[in-house]
């Protein structure tokens, strides 16, 4: 496998993109959006010679690895890759229609990923004439750097699938994780969106302040970032629509969103700075 296209040229998109260029795959970027993928294939590179004005990267490893990213007009561009990954909206509908016109394209053997956080990987690959050939890719935000891939098998996903999708995420610089059950949430954000809400609820009661609450999680437990800090940089929108999501098919009150998310999430909407993040916000 050395063609991959991938749908989305966002944050994760392009951070994707970026990883299997550099790896070595040729890489088909596409987005909706106008201007969004000239935008992302820009970023990529400030980001390549960054490292090599560092000397992490030969100036060399830099333009082979441009020359690998290929920009897409049009989503016909697919029809020759060997695997596409999606990285669209994380939304059902959304992701459910991106299926539907990646399946139209793709060769027939073409494997289809998805790069979705907590959605069912059934679902989405009911929308397509190839169950057994769809596969969840989860990457983790910043996809260059992060080490982690879900690899997320659907109630379809046949073997071959599976150990194809395996071999990819190892080809691509990655260490796999195999979900065996199609589950909201996977492994990680079945752990992550509990630590998230009960943090947002010690802030809502008052008991301590953002800052000692991150700090206290990152002295106390070892983590990088604190619980507050990461929910800000993984985007709050994305993290109220992943508590949703889990909480519509599990029915469990350890994901039910606080109040505080949703008043966050919806002054950011309307453009309000509050809404920008718990690093924004005054209670």
């Amino acid at each position: 496998m050395k063609r991959i296209g991938v749908l989305g040229a966002g944050t994760m998109g392009s951070g994707i993109a970026h990883t299997a260029a550099l790896a070595g795959f040729e890489v088909t970027l596409f987005d909706t959006k106008d201007g969004q993928v000239e935008r992302a294939v820009e970023q990529i590179h400030g980001r390549l010679r960054r490292q090599a004005e560092t000397g992490r990267l030969d100036a060399d490893v830099v333009a082979d690895t441009m020359a690998r990213l290929h920009p897409a007009d049009t989503l016909d561009a697919f029809q020759t890759v060997e695997a596409a990954i999606e990285a669209v909206l994380e939304v059902m509908d959304v992701k459910r229609q991106a299926f539907v016109e990646l399946d139209h394209r793709l060769p027939p053997e073409a494997l289809l990923a998805t790069n979705t956080s907590s959605l069912s990987i059934t679902a989405l690959a009911q929308a397509t004439s190839r169950p057994e050939r769809v596969v969840g890719l989860h990457f983790f935000n910043p996809a260059p750097v992060m080490r982690l891939i879900e690899v997320v098998r659907g109630e379809d996903t046949s073997d071959a699938t599976v150990e194809e999708a395996l071999a990819l995420a190892r080809a691509l610089g990655k260490e796999p994780v195999l979900v065996q059950k199609d589950t909201p949430g996977f492994v990680v954000n079945r752990v992550l969106m509990p630590l998230f809400i009960e943090a947002i609820r010690i802030l809502e009661e008052g008991i301590a302040s953002r800052e000692d609450i991150d700090r206290a999680v990152k002295l106390g437990l070892n983590h990088p970032m604190g619980p507050l800090t990461l929910a800000d940089l993984t985007g709050l929108d994305v993290d109220l629509n992943v508590m949703d999501y889990m909480f519509d098919e599990m029915k469990d009150a350890r994901f039910a969103a606080p109040l505080t998310l949703r008043r966050l999430v919806r002054a950011g909407r309307l453009g309000r700075k509050s809404g920008r993040g718990f690093y924004e916000y005054k209670a």
